[in-house]
């Protein structure tokens, strides 16, 4: 718990954070990389290049100060950080690199600003914080029995063109050991070397059923060419055929849609959001084929919507699901209830909403205004669930 002398410092930091946070994760950036060049092999290099990564951490830092009693909203976000920590192998030495760094460009941001006293407030909390983390992330990494950083060789057996800009990669073991255990809606992370030299990793949603022989994941090419934000994806669709090999990590991730109960569920996504949700469909279509089941999705066009097979296969199989289509351009069919436009929620089927979860993935604009709508409508907010990565992960807390 932070102490009594600490907290008023942390209070009164939440204005200065809200002005100068930005400035603070990027200075903290640039020195950081220059003290450890070997860490970019951690961070998104994307990221780093189009400010989300820096935005994410001032969005942390804030809604750390502005939630330091709130445990209830803070637990939530520590969980999630901690399974995506764990999918990269973040380990307990990088905390005080980290910590370090931070402290030195607040100091450096706020010039005569950061008093003593306040430098010291932040470390404590800075320390807490991490503590935290570790703690959390060590029970993680001995749950799913490996050592920080373990990678598993998969080999890649089919590739399939889902729609003009995603394709899916069946993966096995290379070495035909067993397949690791995981939930609808957990991700891996793939590492890559890209020709820049630097090792990537990114979070793919596994995009099939658990339970079966093979993983799936489906990448979405990147269009503006080979930006850093789409550098991993790119090399995905141009360098990977069937036999090559994949280094991966085991699964993880806390957005793990209710695959187990019989109540009615509801899935919303927009453009390669659709993974998760796919992979939540397979599983419920093989288990629970007469389960209650809304499915929706949007995208710009036909030729933009990946997965349409793994639907129309469910819909064979499963009674109960009333699936919803949204083109922004493009065709319309009523009887196959495709409609014109982005997704709108007076459009889709009636639920319960007071007693029906709710599950959302797709672009942080689509995400913001179904989250916005569906409050509105009267879902509580216990029963509304998220796939979110960066500065959208804390939104609800700012």
């Amino acid at each position: 718990m932070l102490s009594a002398a600490s907290r008023p410092y942390i209070a009164a930091s939440v204005p200065v954070l809200r002005a100068h946070g930005l400035a603070i994760t990027t200075t903290f950036y640039q020195a950081l990389f220059q003290s450890h060049p070997e860490l970019h092999n951690v961070f998104n290099a994307g990221n780093q290049a189009n400010g989300t990564q820096q935005q994410s951490l001032a969005s942390a830092v804030f809604a750390y100060a502005a939630n330091i009693d709130n445990g209830a909203a803070l637990t939530p976000v520590i969980t999630r950080i901690v399974h995506k920590h764990v999918s990269l192998g973040v380990t307990a030495a990088h905390y005080p690199i980290v910590g370090t760094h931070l402290l030195a460009a607040i100091k450096q941001v706020l010039g005569d600003a950061a008093t003593p006293e306040l430098l010291a407030a932040w470390a404590e909390a800075y320390g807490l914080l991490a503590q935290a983390l570790i703690d959390e992330e060590a029970k993680l990494y001995a749950q799913a029995g490996i050592e920080p950083g373990a990678l598993f060789a998969m080999r890649v057996i089919e590739i399939r063109n889902e729609s003009e800009q995603v394709k899916s990669f069946v993966l096995v073991p290379a070495d035909e050991t067993p397949l690791p255990d995981f939930k609808p809606g957990q991700y891996v992370s793939v590492a890559v070397s890209l020709p820049s030299g630097i090792r990537q990793l990114r979070q793919y949603s596994l995009s099939d059923a658990p339970d079966q022989a093979h993983l799936r994941i489906s990448v979405k090419r990147e269009t503006g060419g080979d930006t850093p934000a789409g550098a991993v994806s790119n090399w995905l669709h141009d360098n990977v055929q069937v036999g090559s090999t994949l280094q991966i990590s085991k699964p993880f991730g806390e957005f793990q849609p209710d695959t187990q109960s019989d109540a009615p569920i509801v899935l919303l996504s927009a453009g390669v959001g659709i993974t998760p949700m796919i992979a939540t469909l397979n599983c419920l279509a093989r288990t629970q084929p007469n389960r209650r089941v809304i499915f929706a999705h949007a995208a710009r066009h036909a030729g933009h919507h990946p997965h349409r097979h793994d639907v129309a296969q469910a819909q064979t199989r499963m009674p109960n699901l009333r699936v919803m289509t949204f083109y922004e351009e493009g065709e319309v069919d009523a009887a196959s209830e495709t409609l014109a436009g982005r997704m709108q929620l007076h459009q889709l089927p009636a639920w319960d909403k007071q007693n029906t979860n709710v599950y959302l993935c797709g672009p942080l604009p689509f995400m913001q205004m179904q989250w916005t709508e569906l409050l509105k409508a009267g879902v509580p907010i216990s029963r509304l669930h998220r796939e979110v990565f960066g500065p959208d992960m804390l939104d609800h807390l700012l």
